[in-house]
């Protein structure tokens, strides 16, 4: 459905909830995949730091911390069942991103090859920041159609009892 043919107002009530909860796992897997991209980008860039200070220990002290910011931190949404996101596709194309760039090992990359790597992180994870707030848009206005329809009274509120 392109952007131009998106009418939620030509939906069904069905297809609105139907579609709206669709969308939220989309973006349940890409807001996943996001924040593993901006860990592992925190990680290289904290092998960079370190290098540039000079100093000579591992990043190992800051895992904690960097893992705590992206995958348990963050703004509070509605609950919504947690699936296991680790096959999905985004998820796949960054493990082989990751891969590529041989990435395990980040003290024995050379300097060249960090900013590289870097580069390509900052990429996929602004491209997946893209996909969200195309996601956002697409779900407000399946949000704003059905309170719309609630409020006017082509909705029944007991059917959200149901659901």
């Amino acid at each position: 459905m392109t952007d131009r043919a998106f009418d939620p107002t030509s939906l069904t009530l069905d297809d609105l909830r139907s579609l709206r909860a669709e969308l939220q796992h989309e973006d349940d897997a890409i807001s996943y995949v996001r924040r593993l991209a901006q860990a592992r980008l925190d990680f290289v860039r904290a092998e960079m730091r370190h290098r540039a200070d000079g100093t000579k220990h591992d990043i190992t002290d800051e895992i904690p911390n960097i893992l705590g910011s992206h995958l348990t931190g963050g703004p509070a949404r509605p609950p919504r069942p947690v699936d296991d996101f680790s096959t999905h596709p985004l998820a796949l194309q960054l493990e082989a991103l990751c891969d590529d760039a041989c990435s395990t090992d980040l003290p024995s990359m050379t300097q060249e090859e960090l900013a590289s790597y870097a580069g390509r992180l900052h990429d996929f994870e602004q491209e997946r920041s893209h996909e969200r707030h195309y996601l956002f848009t697409r779900i407000d206005a399946l949000s704003a159609e059905l309170v719309r329809r609630y409020r006017d009274g082509e909705a029944n509120v007991d059917g959200l009892l149901v659901d």
